[in-house]
């Protein structure tokens, strides 16, 4: 009788380590499945605030939202307050339907707490930087609005465009 125990390897019972691995790789398998709902991130309003506002203040229909995406991050990291600010920012644009040329001076007179916001994200859209002195970080480069509005006559700096070594030839 225990000859088919012994064809089999010679367990009496279930192997608890081989158990063990097969419900780690089922429930590996099917957490696969959950909806990608709940890696969306927390602050998916407050990120398209950033962009409308963003959108209003570049006076750009579209902007690009890998940059967007960066600037985000780095303003939250600057300004822990910055996702509460941003969406406050764009309840005050649309309650109060202010011209974008006014914003800041309104802002500025009411001496409003969202007053330094405007001012932020445009810096970080146009110039790729955000933060002040040693805080600042360049987060985009090339791809700034300064850079993008005068892109059909002038390249970014400190880019060379010919080939290796083009730098050292001695003008004509």
């Amino acid at each position: 009788m225990d000859e088919p125990n012994a064809s089999l390897g010679g367990h009496d019972g279930p192997d608890p380590d081989r158990r063990g691995v097969l419900i780690g790789l089922t429930a590996t398998y099917l957490f696969s499945y959950v909806p990608s709902a709940i890696a969306q991130p927390a602050d998916a309003g407050a990120r398209d605030a950033f962009m409308a506002v963003a959108q209003i203040l570049t006076g750009r229909p579209s902007l690009d939202a890998d940059q967007a995406s960066r600037l985000y991050e780095a303003l939250i990291a600057d300004a822990p307050g910055f996702a509460a600010d941003v969406q406050a920012l764009r309840s005050f644009m649309d309650q109060r339907k202010i011209d974008p040329i006014q914003l800041q001076s309104t802002l500025d007179a009411e001496q409003s707490p969202l007053a330094a916001m405007p001012r932020n994200i445009v810096k970080a859209w146009y110039t790729g930087i955000v933060g002040e002195a040693e805080r600042a970080r360049c987060v985009t480069f090339e791809t700034s609005l300064m850079h993008v509005a005068v892109a059909d006559r002038l390249n970014p700096p400190s880019y060379c465009y010919g080939s290796y070594g083009s730098w050292m030839d001695q003008p004509a």
